[in-house]
């Protein structure tokens, strides 16, 4: 595959019969959901999991995501769903990117990107990422000009 960034996570998806919509394509919501679930996946595989962010009282927030829906994917569509951390400040902020790839032709259906904050869950508000939150995500962090 043509990937946007080296090492990606991947989380291989099919949109299901419940997941198209009215025009015959996989529903838009849909694919913002399976960012979800490879951001969770690429987190727990890390070595941080939501049991760890209610521990240590903070998590990654989206602040701010954006989705590039460049082709549309169909019923059964073999497809990869690609995830990075792309930059991050070491103190509040990073970014993920994803990229989402048809396999049959390697074609290249959505591009998205959040950035991410990092809040205190009691109080909702930002505080600095923890230790356990650098050891672990800074090390996979990509420098945002990685190619």
């Amino acid at each position: 595959m043509d990937w946007d960034y080296p090492h990606p996570f991947i989380l291989p998806v099919v949109p299901r019969a419940a997941d198209i919509d009215g025009l015959n394509h996989t529903n838009n919501a849909v694919y913002v959901r399976w960012c979800e679930q490879a951001g969770w996946a690429h987190s727990e595989q890390l070595g941080l999991s939501l049991d760890d962010y209610r521990r240590l009282d903070r998590a990654m927030a989206i602040r701010r995501g954006e989705y590039d829906y460049l082709l549309p994917t169909l019923l059964d569509d073999a497809l990869l769903l690609a995830t990075w951390l792309v930059g991050g400040d070491g103190k509040l902020s990073m970014e993920r990117r994803f990229q989402l790839v048809r396999e049959r032709d390697g074609a290249t259906v959505l591009r998205g990107r959040w950035d991410l904050v990092c809040i205190e869950i009691a109080s909702g508000r930002p505080r600095r990422m923890p230790a356990e939150f650098l050891d672990v995500y800074m090390p996979a962090v990509l420098a945002a000009g990685t190619a």
